[in-house]
């Protein structure tokens, strides 16, 4: 009997060694973030100051293009059509434009219409509501919006992010976002401004890009 006793607290250690032999094996590559580490710490994904970059990069290039300077001055009309995520992430592309929008229209060379957009998210539909209450007994009709009133875009600015995955060594791999935004004129249908910005990640080629 206390042979079969030790031989099974031999096997419980062999077990339990095994097993931690196997967590420590899959989390050496984990490194966890602490407060001397946090400012070092790097996230294949993309974060608030990775938008913020790209985000101004791409409007200081739109403004020093001087596309949206319109002649005999006022503001050109900017429709925001459709950005494409075509990457491995979830990202939230309304969040990246915004900055751009909000940086459109502090420049006073254009206003961004939420009449009409490429994603329903940047469509206002009380636009349309407030023009269903015509004829409506309960409101003055005079403060409803008349026909003919909307402004129609000259300008749609649609977009698309990318991503790129390249090892770089023995252990690390570069992952590179691309935002690409072109500016078109909706009459001609011709872009009068184009720009490519870049986020580049290195890390582990052992962690995961998403």
């Amino acid at each position: 009997m206390t042979n079969l006793v030790n031989s099974f607290k031999k096997i419980s250690v062999i077990i339990a060694l095994g097993f931690a032999i196997t967590l420590t094996g899959c989390s050496s590559n984990v490194e966890y973030v602490t407060d001397d580490n946090a400012d070092d710490a790097i996230s294949f994904g993309l974060d608030s100051q990775d938008f913020e970059r790209a985000a101004q990069e791409s409007l200081n290039s739109l403004l020093a293009s001087n596309a949206l300077n319109k002649p005999g001055g006022g503001r050109y009309v900017v429709a925001i059509g459709k950005v494409v995520n075509d990457t491995t992430m979830r990202i939230d592309t309304d969040m990246l434009i915004k900055k751009i929008r909000i940086g459109m229209l502090q420049s006073g060379k254009a206003v961004i219409t939420t009449a009409i957009a490429g994603n329903s998210n940047n469509v206002d539909d009380l636009i349309y509501d407030v023009r269903e209450l015509r004829g409506n007994d309960e409101f003055k009709q005079d403060t409803i919006a008349g026909k003919g009133t909307l402004y129609a875009p000259d300008f749609s600015l649609t977009g698309k992010i990318l991503q790129r995955i390249a090892r770089t060594g023995k252990n690390k791999q570069l992952v590179e976002y691309y935002l690409q935004l072109t500016l078109t004129d909706i009459k001609s249908g011709l872009a009068y401004w184009e720009n490519e910005s870049t986020v580049r990640k290195l890390g582990s080629n052992k962690s995961t890009a998403w």
